[in-house]
């Protein structure tokens, strides 16, 4: 359960939750009866949760059921008038072409619960260290308008939501998504305690950039090694420059080799080699981590989902190894 106000109102479905499991945060209105040849995977939200389960990872004893967000929640990182008119279906066609998605009461119903989803994954690696969402990272949606496939932006409205509770006085976003965090870096450009770090292939979506506090943008067909040392580089000097009591971070698996939207040369090798790093990087510093999965537009939806649950696999490993 969430509430306007960012205060942690937890609830979890299960009966009983002895010991440490890696929280794991999904809903099944995250897919929903969606048109099968949009470019936008709607069903690899649930097909993740699957596999998820069918690797033994996600359990009646470690699924965090997120609520709706409030609008006072949302109004947190975005204009109210905006809030308003996508949930009642009042947006312009040009708005609804920049947002990329078809509204549906399924969509507006989504949309509510996904960035409740990552606030409650923040608080969860607050109390536990690590917690993972299956789902999240819409970082392109900003203050009045939606764009790329994202409405509210779940990133900077957690870091709102954690930064004016008092719950962290400092936060990193580090986005791996292959496309740069640009509604991300806008709606927090003000706020000095959330530092915005986004690795990007450099000629890609968004045509226009916006100022992260650290940007790295990569040529394309970047390969695994070149971008695994500049991963490592770049989290080293976000964490230092930072100084953050909380990390965000948006594991996109577009930078896939094969990703019809990503143009970096990345295997998937490279991905878990890469989810491995920046979380035991993170824990070994003290830091505690929440995951949300980003982009990835593998027109093989199993597959995608798959890739997707590279990030859960790492941190179960580190779980597991009892540095969670």
């Amino acid at each position: 359960m969430i509430s306007e106000t960012g205060r942690p109102l937890l609830r979890c479905p299960c009966s009983g939750y002895n010991g440490f499991m890696l929280p794991l945060v999904t809903h099944p209105a995250y897919s929903f009866p969606f048109p099968a040849r949009h470019r936008f995977p709607m069903e690899k939200f649930a097909l993740l949760a699957d596999h998820a389960r069918e690797q033994g990872w996600l359990t009646t004893d470690n699924l965090w059921r997120p609520g709706r967000a409030r609008t006072e929640l949302l109004a947190r990182a975005h204009c109210p008038d905006y809030i308003a008119r996508f949930l009642g279906n009042e947006l312009t066609e040009k708005e609804q072409r920049r947002m990329g998605l078809p509204w549906s009461d399924g969509l507006a119903q989504r949309t509510r619960i996904a960035p409740a989803g990552t606030l409650l994954t923040a608080q969860l690696a607050l109390k536990h260290g690590l917690a993972c969402h299956l789902a999240g990272g819409t970082h392109h949606a900003h203050y009045d308008f939606g764009s790329g496939f994202c409405i509210f932006n779940d990133l900077a409205v957690t870091a709102r939501a954690l930064l004016d509770g008092g719950h962290v006085q400092r936060l990193l976003i580090f986005d791996c998504d292959v496309h740069q965090g640009d509604g991300t870096a806008a709606l927090l450009a003000d706020e000095p305690r959330a530092f915005t770090c986004s690795i990007h292939c450099e000629k890609n979506f968004p045509a226009r950039k916006q100022a992260s506090d650290l940007d790295l943008g990569l040529a394309r067909y970047t390969t695994d090694a070149d971008y695994l040392s500049t991963v490592d580089e770049t989290l080293e000097r976000a964490l230092d420059e930072a100084q953050p009591e909380l990390v965000l971070y948006d594991a996109g698996v577009d930078i896939y080799e094969r990703d019809p939207l990503g143009q970096l040369n990345i295997s998937s090798d490279g991905i878990l080699e890469r989810e491995r790093r920046v979380l035991r990087r993170c824990r070994e510093a003290g830091l505690p981590v929440a995951t949300v999965i980003g982009g990835g537009y593998d027109d093989d939806r199993p597959a995608l989902a798959r890739r997707h649950a590279l990030v859960v696999a790492a941190a179960h490993e580190l779980a597991g190894a009892g540095t969670s």
